[in-house]
């Protein structure tokens, strides 16, 4: 049995060594990242690809071009990626955010310390942890770490966190049992979700297959 000390590491290294280096996130640009995390709420990366690539046959997909869209404009881009009005209309939410409190300079949003981005994120009408940590840790490469049902499902069957464990608690474990590292987080974040979609299935989950079988037995 492992111990609870470095439990964390050990799951990341089992992980590693099973799947090898994801690298993560598929973006071209910090911009197409902060895009892609907002397009791939509810939905899969398949359909969130498709809207990409809408933008990108356009020339749309840089932040001088994208801001001068209108929602309507914005939404008929990013059909494929589902809930299209609705997408459309954070996504200039968070626009409107940079043109306000960074001066529509996004670089300045994405040199910003991971404090004030993550509360400005979070101010955004349709912006949550998720989406917040995922455009911090993987456009603004600060050291913060993505939770998301993948992560709460994995962690939990293994008894390292409670059912009932929230997003912020679990957030903060992760944190503290872990190096402050940004590859490591992004690393991780991406061989949790690649584990729990191939094993950790949230139906008849694959467990004597699993890498991760006997984890805190």
């Amino acid at each position: 049995m492992m111990t609870q000390n470095n439990i964390y590491l050990e799951v990341y290294h089992k992980l590693l060594t099973h799947f090898g280096h994801q690298e993560w996130w598929p973006g071209e640009s910090p911009f197409e990242v902060i895009v892609g995390a907002v397009l791939t709420q509810n939905t899969s990366w398949c359909n969130v690809s498709k809207a990409i690539c809408n933008l990108k046959e356009a020339g749309l997909l840089n932040y001088d071009s994208f801001k001068m869209l209108s929602v309507d404009e914005i939404a008929s881009y990013i059909r494929p990626s589902g809930y299209y009005n609705l997408k459309a209309k954070r996504l200039r939410n968070l626009l409107d955010m940079i043109e306000q409190l960074y001066f529509g300079d996004l670089d300045l949003f994405l040199s910003d310390s991971l404090g004030s981005g993550r509360n400005n994120l979070l101010s955004v009408k349709g912006v949550g942890p998720e989406t917040a940590d995922s455009i911090l840790l993987y456009a603004c490469q600060q050291p913060t770490f993505v939770i998301d049902t993948y992560t709460h499902r994995v962690f939990s069957r293994h008894q390292l966190v409670d059912e009932e464990t929230d997003y912020d608690s679990m957030q903060d474990l992760f944190l503290s049992k872990l190096p402050e590292d940004v590859e490591l987080f992004n690393e991780y974040h991406a061989l949790i979700v690649r584990v729990a979609a191939k094993y950790c299935k949230k139906s008849k989950p694959l467990c004597s297959e699993c890498p991760l079988q006997g984890v805190n037995d």
